[in-house]
């Protein structure tokens, strides 16, 4: 049996998440919009939750494109209210059309929104040795100068626990645990 991170359950589909995506540097556009709108849905829910819906979401967000989302209108906020393969939380989906609207304008200053949201970090992954799940921080100070920076730009639902995970998620931080598999192949 491969050692994995405490975190993951029984089910393939969390299981095929954490072997293959979770912490792997993520430097493309559409998957970093993908993943910000992600872990927003995810406030105060499971990831397991919206790992289920991965897929109703990418149908429901026009594959996360995020020219489309910016365009969405309140005839489309209402059909994502009516939506059961998402989340369907008014805050939360105002907010990815928002966060796409906001989007645009950091990929039109910086060039690319990985330009932009790889400063925080260096541009390089933080390679962190955690042994127990509980040592895992919620928040860093990394998160918190993101969360304040994306708050300043108009993005909700970005707080510095948010951005924590989106750092996770997408190989900001390298948060397997000592004892995972994965964390030494992503060192």
């Amino acid at each position: 049996m491969t050692d994995r991170c405490a975190w993951v359950g029984g089910s393939q589909l969390e299981q095929a998440y954490h072997d293959h995506e979770w912490g792997v540097p993520t430097h493309d556009d559409r998957l970093l919009f993908e993943f910000l709108i992600l872990e927003g849905a995810q406030a105060g829910l499971s990831w397991k939750t919206i790992l289920n819906k991965r897929d109703g979401y990418r149908r429901a967000f026009d594959q996360f494109n995020v020219h489309e989302v910016a365009r969405y209108d309140d005839q489309k906020r209402q059909e994502l209210m009516q939506n059961p393969q998402i989340v369907r939380n008014r805050l939360k989906i105002n907010a990815a059309i928002t966060n796409a609207r906001a989007f645009l304008e950091v990929q039109a200053k910086y060039g690319s929104f990985d330009s932009y949201i790889w400063r925080f970090t260096g541009g390089q992954t933080i390679q962190n040795h955690w042994s127990l799940p509980a040592d895992i921080p919620a928040s860093d100070t990394g998160s918190e100068a993101m969360s304040k920076d994306l708050k300043r730009r108009g993005f909700k639902f970005v707080g510095p626990t948010i951005c924590y995970a989106f750092m996770q998620a997408t190989g900001m931080v390298n948060d397997h645990t000592t004892n995972c598999y994965r964390h030494g192949q992503l060192s």
